[in-house]
């Protein structure tokens, strides 16, 4: 290897390009800035104020976060919704005039005054929800005006019932506890906001009515489309806007027990900043509890910190709005550019350096024939994308179709066909069991298992999650082939981590080793994982010990062993390091040898592109997809080989006339089944010399394997 080569190759093994754009797709990333904000506001007003985060100031300052969370979560909840409600300063204003009216003047009981102001919170979120989610009118106007109506009442209650307020005094121990008590050391205003932001944090992503109001802030067209009642999930946002709103203004009564003009004006504003420098967006469809509380903690030290540095309020207010407008500025930006930055950083190839490849002419094993020539199509134009092919002990062929079924065609002729099962994924690779159920590895689904009886089963569709991945690799996104080892157990490949099946391109314009190698114990129902960064592990196929598999790496142009049990078990062993195309399926052949497909040819081109991820980064970045680089996958190739790697035979089919993609193959009764991800038909081959009462359930089964009729 060049020096240059050396440099290159360490340097993207260092350096982790991969993790940034993982970063950006984890929905915590939302956090980073309102997180980086909290920290250096309360750095600032921690440096100019001494003491300013001392135990008394902090206690002071608790019961006023707590009231005031409560309207951040409010103005929250019907943000993602994608509304606003610029009324909750006055419908706070209201909940404590109404309060200490009825506790005070008509002389009402505690838990009755509660119960009525937020009442009188919620009919206001109603009028507000009946305009905006019913009558659809414009949010931003409609609470508008609901705030100016809502403050004329304010002050007409005002007028009447101020001096009776100030003169009396409440009896009530109960009373008093809300605005001056704790639960266990802890403000009973901050208790009741973290209350509130728990349930609010497990209804939005733990039940239905919070995924509909997720559904809706994030596309109303959509959501309506597939029966979300969205006017009725606007309304009842407002509603439950309107009763946390009330139920801090209670708080904030119980707690200075009188009321004035000023009381809740710009509050509104301030609890709007709160909400989208805590990161929740002003679109909808975007937003958190822990957002709003994020939020309202870095509002709440910044008015505190500019009272006490003696700032006039209209200061502060400049403030607020100078950074409600930054904020919002981000918001939008960030919202709308966001996928497009992650579209350039996330693809992040890596140096890849294959084996020379081997001649293709001459003498060499791999040389160019038309041995596929006479294959025979079975089913042409009548299947679409058989990727595997598979056979029964009545000779019966199975294969995957794009549109999610198992097509069956049955013998002799398979001139008959029909839906074996539909599995709604991509089916891929597939196998027998030995009590005649087919496993299959659906494409974003998992491993299933049909019956005899045509039950659908899913095995599993997780495994254990890697301590230090980013993203969640719990999940099988691209299961594609499996084989079953003699003690039931069953290996199977993930050929990606990072991408859905229809982006393995991209996973190939990497090569990053994103896959790997997962055993399911149907004994003990548990998922693990065997083998990790492989790149695209695309077939396994157990050997004929019983101890070990073969698999191929398809962008690596690599077969190796892998040895589950034994004296050499958990060790790899190179089998062909130097394949002239790109391998997928690997199945047994009838004497004792291995078939393996390959899917497409390396070219230099390609080859000398994995030696320079920058120029793959660039054209990642700077092109369009469809004019991006890719490997050839367009030619028609199935050899034979042994455990000692040895080439025994390669099928070509020279110009792609009668199979000219192939991913899979299989031998029964001594004919080849071949089928291809992008092709139309089932090929089939006579073997000339092969056992003509071989099948795949006795190799692995013997000859009372169980029949797999239907």
């Amino acid at each position: 290897m060049a020096v240059s080569d050396r440099i290159v190759r360490w340097r993207y093994r260092l350096v982790p390009d991969h993790l940034l754009g993982e970063i950006l797709t984890k929905r915590w990333v939302d956090n980073a800035i309102p997180l980086l904000i909290l920290v250096a506001v309360a750095a600032v007003f921690g440096w100019l104020i001494p003491d300013f985060f001392s135990s008394a100031s902090i206690s002071s300052l608790m019961r006023q976060w707590g009231e005031f969370t409560l309207i951040a979560l409010a103005l929250m909840i019907v943000m993602v919704a994608g509304g606003i409600d610029l009324s909750v300063g006055s419908t706070f204003a209201l909940g404590n005039i109404v309060a200490l009216a009825l506790l005070n003047v008509a002389g009402w009981s505690v838990p009755a005054v509660i119960a009525a102001t937020l009442a009188c919170g919620a009919a206001v979120g109603l009028v507000n929800g009946v305009l905006v989610g019913y009558l659809r009118l414009r949010a931003f106007l409609t609470t508008l005006v609901t705030l100016i109506i809502v403050r004329a009442i304010v002050d007409m209650l005002l007028l009447k019932y101020s001096v009776a307020i100030a003169a009396a005094f409440v009896d009530s121990d109960l009373w008093y506890y809300f605005g001056e008590g704790d639960v266990l050391g802890v403000p009973f205003s901050v208790a009741a906001a973290l209350a509130v932001a728990l349930v609010a944090h497990l209804v939005l992503t733990r039940t239905r009515p919070g995924w509909q109001v997720l559904a809706v802030g994030g596309s109303r067209r959509s959501a309506h489309n597939v029966g979300i009642p969205v006017r009725r999930v606007i309304c009842l946002t407002y509603v439950v806007s309107g009763t946390l709103a009330a139920l801090a203004g209670v708080l904030f009564a119980s707690r200075l027990g009188g009321a004035g003009a000023d009381t809740g004006v710009g509050l509104e504003i301030a609890a709007l900043t709160a909400a989208v420098l805590g990161g929740n967006s002003l679109g909808g469809g975007r937003g958190s509890a822990a957002k709003a509380i994020i939020g309202s903690i870095v509002v709440m030290i910044m008015v505190n910190g500019l009272v006490r540095l003696g700032i006039t309020r209209g200061g502060s207010s400049l403030l607020l709005g100078m950074v409600l407008l930054a904020a919002v500025a981000i918001d939008v930006r960030w919202l709308k550019n966001r996928m497009k930055f992650l579209s350039k950083v996330y693809v992040s190839p890596t140096f890849a350096e294959l084996p020379p490849a081997p001649p293709i002419e001459g003498a060499s094993p791999y040389a160019v024939n038309d041995r596929l020539r006479p294959v025979e199509a079975i089913g042409l134009d009548r299947i679409d994308g058989p990727e595997d092919v598979i056979l029964d002990e009545d000779d019966h062929i199975y294969v995957g179709n794009r549109t999610g079924d198992i097509v069956r065609f049955l013998a002799p002729d398979y001139t008959r066909q029909e839906v074996y099962a539909h599995v709604g994924g991509r089916p891929l690779g597939m196998a027998f069991a030995k009590d005649g159920a087919l496993l299959v590895c659906i494409g974003g689904m998992g491993l299933y298992r049909i019956t005899r009886q045509r039950e659908i089963q899913k095995l599993t569709d997780e495994t254990n999650r890697s301590w230090f991945s980013i993203i969640d690799d719990s999940r099988l996104r691209l299961a594609d082939d499996l084989d079953i080892a003699p003690d039931g157990r069953i290996f199977f490949s993930e050929a990606t981590i990072r991408y859905e099946m229809h982006e393995w391109p991209v996973d190939c314009l990497e090569s990053r080793g994103n896959g790997r190698i997962i055993v399911f114990d149907p004994n003990t129902g548990k998922t693990q994982t065997v083998l990790k960064n492989l790149v695209f592990p695309n077939g396994i196929c157990m050997t004929h010990d019983g101890r070990s598999f073969l698999f191929a790496e398809t962008w690596a142009c690599r077969v190796s062993r892998y040895w589950f049990d034994g004296p050499k078990k958990g060790t790899v062993e190179p089998v062909i390091p130097d394949l002239p195309g790109y391998p997928d399926n690997i199945n047994r052949a009838s004497d004792g040898t291995y078939w393996l497909a390959l899917v497409g040819m390396r070219t230099p081109a390609m080859d000398l592109a994995l030696k320079m991820p920058g120029f793959r980064r660039r054209m990642a970045r700077r092109i369009a997809p469809d004019e991006w680089m890719y490997p050839n996958i367009n030619t028609g190739c199935v050899l034979r080989f042994d455990e000692s790697g040895r080439v025994i035979e390669t099928l070509w089919d020279l110009g792609g006339e009668s199979h000219p993609m192939i991913t899979s193959m299989r031998e029964h009764r001594g004919h080849l089944y071949i089928g291809g991800i992008l092709n139309n038909r089932v090929g089939r081959l006579k073997l000339d010399g092969a056992d003509e009462g071989w099948t795949g359930q006795k190799s692995y089964w013997g000859q009372d394997a169980a029949r797999g009729r239907a």
